[in-house]
């Protein structure tokens, strides 16, 4: 038998004020008409507005029933405090989310680790080991790639051959660094160890200004727990 292939599903360019007017629609602060605006001024085929709006649905407008309460808890802190970066709570939702952008987001956070850029064929690379050589893993990984620089991660470089990390988002609302953090245990799968927590590379355009750990205790869907070695792991914890 041959063993399946993972599905992509994040498979289409989302700029940064498309995912913000869906946050927007979701928190009362917008309307379907000013996103469908957006969408109209795009020019968009019927198809790439289905899919696109397909996309923006999962995000914020309709998750999966499976983190229709995580994402309103990013709808809360929102609404609570505004100014809390639009890409980050968006990046949050996309990762939990969609396991390719999650994938994308690792592994250009890990190649771009010691010097601040990577090249975009050996992420085309990485991304092919796991989901195949065929076109759609490599046109919808520019979908990602393009989506992340547009919401403020990177930048693409000589045409597109590299990806250049741009200035680090810094997160400082107390709820969104935990909210931030189980996005990202959401796309791990499993628990990850505490002193690891403020370099994940699923979240490498953020900088987490608060004390992660004391957060994590103090949250009410993440655990921390010790394991062999008196080493301390967070998890989330319905994974008890």
């Amino acid at each position: 038998m041959t063993p399946s292939v993972p599905k992509i599903g994040f498979d289409r360019f989302i700029p940064l004020e498309w995912a913000a007017a869906a946050l927007r629609v979701r928190a009362d602060f917008g309307t379907l008409d000013d996103l469908d605006t957006l969408l109209d001024d795009a020019g968009l085929g019927a198809a790439a507005r289905k899919k696109t709006r397909t996309v923006l649905n999962r995000l914020w407008l309709e998750p999966r029933p499976e983190l229709s309460g995580f994402a309103e808890k990013g709808v809360e802190i929102f609404k609570a405090d505004p100014s809390t970066p639009i890409a980050a709570l968006t990046w949050g939702m996309a990762i939990a989310t969609y396991p390719f952008f999650g994938k994308v987001a690792e592994l250009v956070g890990r190649l771009s680790a010691l010097q601040g850029d990577c090249s975009s064929a050996e992420l085309h690379r990485r991304m092919s080991e796991t989901y195949g050589e065929r076109e759609g893993t490599r046109r919808m990984t520019n979908m990602v790639i393009q989506s992340q620089a547009s919401w403020g991660a990177t930048e693409r470089v000589e045409n597109g051959k590299r990806l250049v990390r741009k200035d680090p988002i810094v997160v400082t609302n107390d709820q969104a660094v935990a909210w931030l953090i189980e996005a990202a245990l959401r796309y791990a799968g499993k628990a990850v160890p505490i002193p690891t927590l403020s370099s994940l590379t699923v979240l490498y355009p953020f900088v987490l200004d608060q004390p992660i750990a004391y957060l994590a205790s103090k949250s009410p869907n993440l655990e921390v727990r010790s394991e062999g070695g008196g080493s301390q792991f967070v998890g989330l914890r319905s994974w008890q």
